[in-house]
């Protein structure tokens, strides 16, 4: 008897993609869209942590369906005769039928499970498609399959920073960014200094970029740099002297 559906083919028909993920369901980004092909489930990107060293594919969406690149399906099963379709320079595939009903056939491809009207010389519009007919008339997916040992997600996959705001910069909220030619001071210096210091902290959010920056950090300010400084935050405007 030939070999039925392998285990990763099966859970990338029957798993659910695109929904919010119960074990980060309160991050950002937490929509389940890569398939574990080792442990047969769908995971999303902060879960990619427990998963570095399996075999994983992306699932893509297009046009309300799920698809996956043509380049990675090819490294596990013979895609040919399938029409693939592209999105963002790379060609996909999609996983589950789209059946399509027709009252009247014209000349041309459709599809051999769904009667959908294909390119030439197409003759199934989904990998279902094309394993349900295998199935059907060769009785056996084993010369079909290919032996694959390592996928990797594809560059153009971003995982999402794990992190807060405070955190965008790659800094603690405790850092500070020192702009001067010395060294700070030791633990010697007065606790004046250090409350002044902290005082002049600041942290600036640029809404262009989204980006945090630290503001400028001495350890010694003085008297007439904070006043400077006060009035600038009270918004008392700069006049030029009279002539």
């Amino acid at each position: 008897m030939g070999i039925q559906k392998p285990a990763w083919l099966e859970a990338l028909y029957t798993q659910k993609f695109f929904v919010s993920c119960s074990i980060h369901d309160t991050a950002k980004k937490n929509e389940k869209n890569i398939l574990c092909l080792d442990c047969c489930t769908s995971i999303c990107p902060h879960c990619l942590h427990f998963h570095r060293f399996h075999r994983l594919v992306q699932v893509r969406r297009y046009v309300y369906h799920d698809v996956v690149r043509l380049e990675d399906l090819e490294k596990l099963i013979d895609c040919s005769n399938v029409q693939a379709y592209t999105i963002n320079s790379a060609k996909v595939v999609f996983i589950k039928k789209r059946p399509q009903n027709r009252q009247f056939k014209g000349s041309g491809n459709y599809c051999t499970s769904c009667d959908r009207s294909l390119q030439e010389p197409y003759i199934h519009c989904s990998l279902g498609c094309k394993v349900d007919f295998l199935l059907k008339h060769k009785k056996d997916l084993s010369p079909f399959l290919r032996k694959c040992h390592s996928l990797q997600l594809s560059p153009d996959f971003l995982v999402p920073p794990d992190m807060g705001e405070d955190e965008m910069t790659n800094e603690t909220p405790h850092s500070t960014i020192v702009d001067s030619d010395e060294p700070m001071s030791s633990s010697s210096s007065s606790s004046g200094s250090e409350n002044m210091s902290m005082m002049c902290t600041e942290i600036v959010r640029k809404k262009r970029s989204g980006l945090y920056v630290c503001g400028r950090t001495v350890s010694k300010v003085s008297e007439e740099d904070m006043a400077t400084s006060m009035s600038r935050r009270k918004g008392i405007p700069h006049r030029s002297p009279l002539c």
